[in-house]
């Protein structure tokens, strides 16, 4: 594997660490600026949502630059966006600190995976994927727990300003290690928008948001979940995200490897499981023991979906994928915000901290009927009938409009 590769990573991992960070810290960040538990989940929803958003506006911006520089360009925005939140005076400045930071988010992870792609040969692109995304998982496995650590210890504003001497890590790494490649020929925002018209890359994104966002229907509430009702010290939720991010490093690897030989079977097992796995979580929730083995399932379960859904979309928007990837990142994060909300909803409803996890449950469930749904339609597109004498597909199949 290149050695650019790791810069991305290293990139990934801050980019990472300031995604995840937050939750174990919402208590902290709470008190602090004297706001309520579902409202510091806000930063939560505004980080997910300005991924939603700058993803495609990002992307967009920088199809004039080369991918080399832009991800450079990005790599700014996320450390100036993370030093306002180190020093936000108010909740409000700290949330818009949140927005201009996640605004890198999804372009440089989309633009990131079709550097990585290209680095590799064909036959390993789903692994090189799975290579950079390893850097936000590792974020999870040390990042994220040591910032949690320091951000409980000496305050969540040193937590912060270490995350944006990542992101000047990350500015170097990429600056020296990533090669000049050249911008794709005849690749105008016209062709990109159009793989927009494919059912099949409309359906890759709605998993994407279904199945991720059951993740974080439970996680992001995973602090008061383990304290209140699995008994867990404080000082326990940073070793329960270790136990989260290792998940994710395993299912992000597993899904890896196996994207590349059985796509869609990796889907259905992966997501069905997680299906289960939540649901189950409101049970398991009251037991030490149970819940940290809950935890670590739902990050590689959860994981496990992320190179075979990024490589769905770069296959079926062939020949424009970059816009499409980094929307595929923003659907990761719509997800997230969505999910994050309605889990506040549910637990401001009086249904109880573990009532997130059917939340989730339902997402992912969602999202496996869309991987069978989608599987079925490229089989009747690949069928004899849809196919002409001289081997050419008779036509595209339009999504159906209701």
């Amino acid at each position: 594997m290149p050695l650019a590769l790791l810069a991305l990573a290293i990139g990934a991992f801050g980019i990472g660490t300031t995604e995840f960070v937050i939750m174990g810290l919402l208590p902290e960040v709470a008190s602090d600026f004297g706001v309520s538990i579902p409202t510091a989940g806000l930063l939560v929803t505004g980080y997910a949502l300005g991924v939603v958003i700058g993803a495609p506006l990002m992307t967009v911006l920088g199809t004039k630059v080369p991918r080399k520089r832009m991800l450079m360009l990005l790599m700014g925005l996320f450390i100036a966006g993370n030093l306002l939140s180190a020093v936000a005076p108010v909740f409000a400045v700290m949330l818009i600190g949140r927005v201009v930071a996640s605004l890198a988010h999804g372009a440089f992870f989309g633009i990131g995976s079709v550097v990585a792609a290209e680095l590799v040969a064909p036959s390993k692109k789903a692994g090189a994927i799975a290579m950079m995304f390893t850097g936000l998982t590792v974020a999870n496995v040390i990042g994220v727990p040591l910032g949690t650590l320091v951000g409980q210890h000496v305050g969540w504003r040193v937590t912060f300003a270490v995350v944006a001497a990542l992101g000047v890590v990350g500015l170097a790494g990429i600056a020296k290690l990533v090669p000049e490649l050249p911008k794709p020929a005849g690749v105008h925002l016209r062709h990109e928008l159009a793989a927009f018209k494919n059912a099949q890359v409309l359906l890759a994104m709605a998993m994407t948001v279904l199945g991720f966002g059951g993740v974080f229907a439970a996680i992001t509430y995973i602090a008061p979940m383990m304290t209140h009702v699995a008994g867990f010290a404080d000082g326990s939720v940073t070793w329960l995200l270790v136990l989260f991010g290792l998940g994710m490093v395993g299912g992000n690897l597993v899904g890896g490897r196996f994207a590349d030989r059985a796509l869609m079977p990796m889907l259905y097992v992966s997501l069905g499981a997680l299906a289960v796995v939540l649901a189950l979580f409101t049970l398991t929730a009251h037991n030490k023991i149970a819940a940290a083995v809950t935890v670590a399932l739902i990050g590689a379960l959860g994981f496990a979906t992320v190179p075979p859904l990024q490589k769905r979309v770069l296959d079926q928007a062939h020949g424009a994928p970059t816009l499409a990837s980094a929307v595929n990142i923003g659907a990761f994060n719509l997800g997230n915000a969505l999910s994050a909300w309605l889990g506040g909803i549910v637990i401001a409803a009086g249904h109880g901290y573990t009532s997130p996890n059917w939340v989730g449950a339902a997402l992912a469930a969602a999202a496996l009927v869309l991987a069978f749904l989608s599987a079925a339609l490229e089989r009747r597109d690949t069928s004899p009938a849809a196919v002409t004498a001289d081997g050419a597909p008779a036509r595209q199949h339009e999504p159906a409009h209701h």
